[in-house]
């Protein structure tokens, strides 16, 4: 499976705009196989505090304990996950929802357990179920949880939603990620940056222009485009069917295909 492929991401607040629908099913009616990988960090937060739990992050991902991990999957494989798979299937999309604790599809390493928790990091990717469900005309819909590597009891761990994104383009051979975000593409100085190379990334994020959630979707876009992803976009809902829309994010000089 190496062409007409998508992955898109999206976050919690985009989910919630009736636009991604239709965004979508444009994808597939342009000849695209489309696969989504959901995050949902609101949820998870307001039901973290729910809870009594305050959230916390290091670099743009959450840190997770073992009793949050619980909550991040009862948000992001349950109710998230299935909310976006029903919005789908009513816009005639052929949904399923899965995690990436399903089928083996993503194993990690725990990260740094003293400072992120139940975090996982340099994930493998055996991605034989999302092949199977893209081949049958359906739109696989994931929530970025893992097991971990190291466990053998398999137990999970939290995986950022753009990181398990950009793992899975990787491994299907797609010729097209899309981290969706809340503006237009990446910002400079209030403008849309159209393209930018592994330097200028680096750059950015050293500077604080780049920060965040931001930063952790650049380092996501740099790592899928490392992995032979040629066209990599931060885009918002809007530029989600439109190869140009957005900020492309290239991992070197020369490296795309055209």
């Amino acid at each position: 499976m190496t062409s007409r492929v998508s992955v898109v991401k999206v976050g919690g607040r985009a989910q919630g705009d009736p636009a991604l629908d239709q965004a979508i099913a444009a994808q597939i009616k342009n000849g695209r196989r489309v696969c989504v990988v959901h995050g949902g960090g609101d949820e998870v937060s307001a039901m973290q505090r729910r809870l009594g739990m305050e959230p916390r992050f290091s670099g743009g991902r959450r840190v997770t304990s073992e009793e949050e991990l619980e909550v991040v999957r009862m948000v992001l494989s349950g109710t998230t996950n299935k909310r976006l798979v029903a919005r789908f299937s009513i816009a005639g999309l052929r949904a399923v929802g899965i995690s990436g604790e399903d089928g083996g599809l993503f194993s990690a390493g725990v990260v740094d357990a003293k400072r992120m928790g139940r975090v996982g990091g340099a994930l493998q990717v055996d991605a034989a179920l999302v092949r199977h469900l893209l081949a049958g005309g359906y739109v696989p819909v994931i929530s970025p949880l893992s097991r971990d590597a190291g466990d053998p009891q398999g137990s999970g761990l939290n995986v950022n939603g753009d990181d398990a994104a950009a793992a899975l383009a990787g491994a299907l051979g797609a010729d097209e990620l899309v981290l969706v975000a809340d503006v237009a593409g990446v910002l400079d100085n209030g403008h849309v940056v159209p393209e930018l190379d592994d330097a200028t990334v680096r750059a950015m994020i050293a500077d604080g222009r780049a920060g965040g959630g931001m930063a952790a979707k650049l380092e996501a876009a740099l790592a899928a485009s490392k992995q032979g992803v040629d066209t990599v976009r931060i885009t918002d809902i809007s530029g989600i069917p439109t190869a140009s829309a957005g900020t492309r994010v290239l991992a070197g000089v020369g490296h795309s295909k055209g």
